[in-house]
């Protein structure tokens, strides 16, 4: 079982998970902080200091938030950063690039505020 990253950190991104993350896990995005999967040891010192409850783990993921299960894999693929398993969250493994449903939510919220 490993921490997934969700929504409500988007344009959040508090830190306080990288500080307390024992494997350097936890990555900057543009918008919003990312957990790399094969890295979390599943410890949850993450869960318990994220002030505005974005973090979950995978097994309680609720139905719609679950695409961020991909979203958080997928940060480190090909598509979007293409760091793979970095070994380490560092000044050089941050970025202001995010997943494009992540992107694409921030277009959302600009047509919506221009309603």
């Amino acid at each position: 079982m490993v921490y997934v990253i969700a929504s409500t950190c988007i344009d959040v991104k508090d830190g306080a998970c990288q500080d307390v993350c024992p494997v350097e896990c936890i990555y900057e995005g543009g918008r919003m902080m990312y957990i790399q999967p094969a890295e979390c040891i599943s410890c949850g010192l993450c869960l318990s200091v994220c002030p505005v409850d974005a973090i979950w783990s995978e097994d309680d993921l609720p139905p719609h938030e679950q695409k961020f299960l991909s979203i958080n894999a997928e940060f480190f693929g090909p598509s979007v950063t293409g760091w793979g398993q970095p070994g380490g969250a560092s000044a050089h493994y941050r970025t202001d690039k995010d997943h494009p449903e992540v992107e694409s939510r921030k277009e959302e919220l600009a047509a919506h505020a221009g309603s």
